[in-house]
């Protein structure tokens, strides 16, 4: 197969970042909608002469992230409100200088790390002790004055979030994709160790399964983000079941890709010391990473994954009679015990119980 062109390289360097954009579109639209009404709220409304805390907290407290956005409000009025007050007390009295800047800002962020240490709290406060120093020193606008300025944008930006609010289940939905996609990834890329006997490849997919915890922890945060908007818009609000089933659904992919590591230690020591696997269990971690694409699949029914069971079941099942024809070793013992429990975390990431999911597995095949 030839090697892309530079035209075709190009192309797809452009689709994927217009895709990007398009992802981040509407948090963009709420940014720029959030900042102009806060300046408007702030300075025509309450009367503040330049309110330029105001767009800046709307547009910190929105971000392109639909995660934490509540917290971030809190920090962003916190952090501000305590750079201000440093500020305002400290130049009034000492005047404005670098030592006095180098003061001020230690002296905020000292207190703003004692206080909570979060980032965006602790950034915000010296950032709004430096402006205070500098640009807007004591006696041009009141350090009461900024302070409401930034909670009058915070306010603005979950305002906006709620009446311009964004899809809380499309970005989970992407995250979970993601997720399953690479621990089916993971077990291909096992099952063909294990058929080739390659170690070292049973090696790249032990490590392929270890480098899979930003895709877990992308999803956490995209659960996170989407259950802030369902909170705070009521047109979203009926989607908070919907978040629910994906919750399930990230855990039990959580606990399947911890599985999936021992499965493929288990599966690169066995290759490394020579201990036999029969073919068939090539082939058996080959159809569960097969009932992980099914699963995949019934994302888009908005959390319904019934239809997902059966493949799984059919693992099992398979498994079952495998064991029934040969008396499996060590090795291939411990990779039978953890594809088994990779089948549990699947059929409760489809809406069984445990102890259902349990039930179904011991059914006689």
């Amino acid at each position: 197969m030839a090697a892309p062109t530079r035209t075709e390289r190009l192309r797809a360097h452009l689709t994927a970042r217009s895709r990007r954009v398009g992802v981040s579109a509407l948090p963009i639209v709420q940014c720029a909608v959030a900042a102009g009404v806060a300046w408007f709220v702030a300075g025509d409304l309450v009367g503040h002469a330049r309110p330029f805390f105001a767009p800046i907290a709307a547009v910190i407290s929105l971000g392109v992230s639909l995660s934490s956005r509540l917290r971030r409000v809190v920090e962003l009025v916190v952090g501000v409100s305590l750079g201000v007050l440093v500020g305002d007390l400290l130049i009034s009295q000492i005047g404005s200088g670098p030592w006095q800047i180098m003061l001020v800002v230690a002296l905020a962020m000292t207190i703003a790390v004692f206080a909570d240490g979060a980032a965006l709290l602790v950034a915000q406060a010296g950032s709004s002790a430096v402006l205070v120093a500098t640009l807007l020193p004591p006696g041009e606008t009141g350090g009461f004055d900024r302070c409401i300025d930034a909670l009058i944008g915070g306010g603005v930006g979950v305002l906006i979030a709620a009446l311009l609010p964004s899809d809380p289940v499309a970005p989970v939905r992407r995250e979970a994709r993601a997720l399953l996609d690479e621990l089916a990834a993971v077990l291909t890329a096992t099952a063909d160790a294990l058929r080739n006997r390659d170690a070292e490849a049973a090696g790249a997919a032990l490590q392929q399964a270890r480098a899979s915890q930003p895709l877990i922890d992308g999803l956490r945060a995209a659960l996170r983000g989407g259950n802030e908007v369902a909170t705070v818009a009521p047109l979203h609000r009926r989607r908070r079941r919907v978040l629910g089933k994906f919750a399930e659904v990230a855990e039990r992919a959580d606990y399947a890709m911890r599985n999936a590591r021992v499965l493929g230690r288990r599966a690169y020591t066995a290759l490394q010391d020579d201990e036999p696997a029969v073919p068939e269990l090539a082939d058996l971690i080959s159809e569960l990473a097969s009932a992980v694409t099914a699963l995949t699949a019934q994302l888009d029914r908005d959390g319904d994954r019934t239809l997902a069971r059966e493949p799984v079941l059919d693992v099992v099942r398979h498994a079952v009679a495998l064991q029934r024809q040969w008396e499996p070793g060590p090795s291939e013992q411990v990779m039978l015990a953890q594809l088994r429990s990779i089948a549990l975390d699947l059929l409760q990431a489809t809406g069984l119980t445990r102890g259902a999911a349990l039930r179904e597995m011991r059914e006689d095949p």
